[in-house]
C-alpha cells in the first residue's frame, strides 16, 4: 500500500511564502506516480491547485488558475519527494493541503489532472496552511 506523507505547513503571514512537502513511502518512486495537491478550506469542497505528471516533464504540470504565477510544483527523485513552493499567499489561501497520487499505470499516458479527486488512488492526512491578513 502506498502511503504519502505531507508537511511544512503552518501558520504565514499574507504576502508570505512556504514550501509544503510530500514523501511517498519506501519502495514507491515518484517517476512512477502522478502527482498533485489539492487544498480543501472550511466549508468549502476539496479542490486541486497544482499537479506533475510522473514523466517530471515540466510541460505536464497544471495549476489553478488561482494561484498561476504564485504556486510551483516540482519534485526530487533522489529524496522521493514532491514539493509545492507558494509565494505572494492571501489569506484566502488558507486550508487544509493535501498532496494525492495515481500510479502511471492507471493514468496510462504522461499527464495529470487538475479535475476530479477521483482520479488519484492515494492520499495523505493533509497539512494545514494558515495565511493572516
Amino acid at each position: 500500500q502506498v502511503q504519502v506523507a505531507e508537511s511544512g505547513g503552518g501558520l504565514v503571514q499574507a504576502g508570505g511564502s512556504l514550501r509544503l512537502s510530500c514523501i511517498l513511502s519506501a519502495g514507491s518512486y515518484l517517476d512512477d506516480y502522478s502527482m498533485a495537491w489539492f487544498r480543501q478550506a472550511p466549508g468549502k469542497e476539496r479542490e486541486a491547485v497544482a499537479c506533475l505528471s510522473w514523466s517530471g516533464n515540466p510541460d505536464r504540470t497544471s495549476y489553478r488558475n488561482s494561484v498561476k504565477g504564485r504556486f510551483t510544483i516540482s519534485r526530487d527523485n533522489a529524496k522521493n519527494t514532491l514539493y509545492r513552493e507558494m509565494t505572494n499567499l492571501k489569506p484566502e489561501d488558507t486550508a487544509m493541503y493535501y498532496c494525492a497520487a495515481v500510479h502511471r499505470a492507471r493514468v496510462g499516458y504522461d499527464a495529470c489532472s487538475i479535475g476530479s479527486q477521483t482520479w488519484y488512488s492515494y492520499w495523505g492526512q493533509g497539512t494545514q496552511v494558515t495565511v493572516s491578513s
